[in-house]
């Protein structure tokens, strides 16, 4: 057998609810190998992030070369990138190993409200990332900055997919989880061609702590798998809102979801 390898490049949630935790956690429960490099330690819980310490750009590609020249890398995603100068190191590493299938969760803010991407950041991420991702998944704020523009109808949010996927893009999805005034949480996915959606019931909790990147690492998954990208999203909608619904509540704020809920629910695991 085969075993599919995943890498995730992304900072540490000491709290084990996000980051490198959360996506590791997720590759294991979908039968994926995950690996690392990691782009900086947080002290954080779940009531926000209480210091940040980001490694340098050549540690974070020295990891990425650890991987690549001996384990190998069926797919990978990127969380919290910090800084323009990590940036850049990860996409020339990502260019050098000729690695495809991408996913980028271009995360911004925690859920505390703490900055997990400086400002100068952000063109970056734009010029030098999104051009070598398969698959960005943006919250609606995180794409209102990406594009400067407000989305509050279904149609602002068609024209942000748009917009991203001229930046180069091969597929958009804009999770509708930050839409309040819906029963439901939509997300749109946007190939260059067609858009497809993937529905399902708003659960109102404050415990949804990492669920970017679990969303995103569940995509990275699939694609490891050799899944085609609307299918890897369908999978991922299903695994985080089982990962919602069977709620842990561990802490007093924004609590982690349930990273081995979609095992219990599909697999009678």
């Amino acid at each position: 057998m085969s075993i599919k390898k995943a890498l995730t490049i992304a900072g540490s949630d000491s709290g084990g609810g996000a980051g490198i935790q959360a996506d590791l956690k997720t590759f294991q429960e979908l039968g994926v190998f995950g690996t690392t490099a990691l782009t900086a330690v947080t002290a954080q819980n779940t009531l926000g992030v209480q210091d940040v310490f980001p490694l340098t750009p050549q540690m974070v590609k020295s990891q990425m070369e650890s991987v690549g020249d001996d384990i190998g890398v069926q797919a990978l995603k990127t969380g919290m990138l910090f800084n323009a100068e990590i940036i850049s190191a990860v996409s020339e590493t990502i260019s050098r190993y000729k690695w495809e299938k991408v996913v980028v969760d271009p995360v911004m803010i925690a859920k505390g409200g703490a900055s997990l991407l400086q400002q100068e950041a952000v063109s970056a991420l734009k010029s030098k990332l999104l051009p070598l991702a398969m698959v960005v998944t943006p919250n609606i704020p995180e794409a209102e900055v990406l594009i400067g523009m407000r989305i509050k109808t279904e149609e602002e949010k068609r024209e942000a997919a748009r917009k991203l996927f001229e930046l180069g893009v091969r597929n958009v999805v804009i999770k509708g989880g930050h839409d309040e005034n819906t029963s439901e949480s939509i997300d749109l996915l946007y190939d260059g061609l067609v858009f497809k959606t993937f529905r399902s019931e708003r659960i109102r909790t404050k415990n949804t702590h990492g669920t970017g990147c679990t969303f995103s690492a569940a995509i990275t998954a699939e694609l490891a798998k050799g899944a085609a990208v609307p299918d890897a999203v369908s999978t991922a909608k299903s695994y985080i809102q089982a990962a919602i619904e069977d709620q842990l509540t561990i802490g007093s704020g924004h609590g982690p979801t349930n990273h081995w809920a979609y095992k219990r629910k599909f697999m009678n695991v």
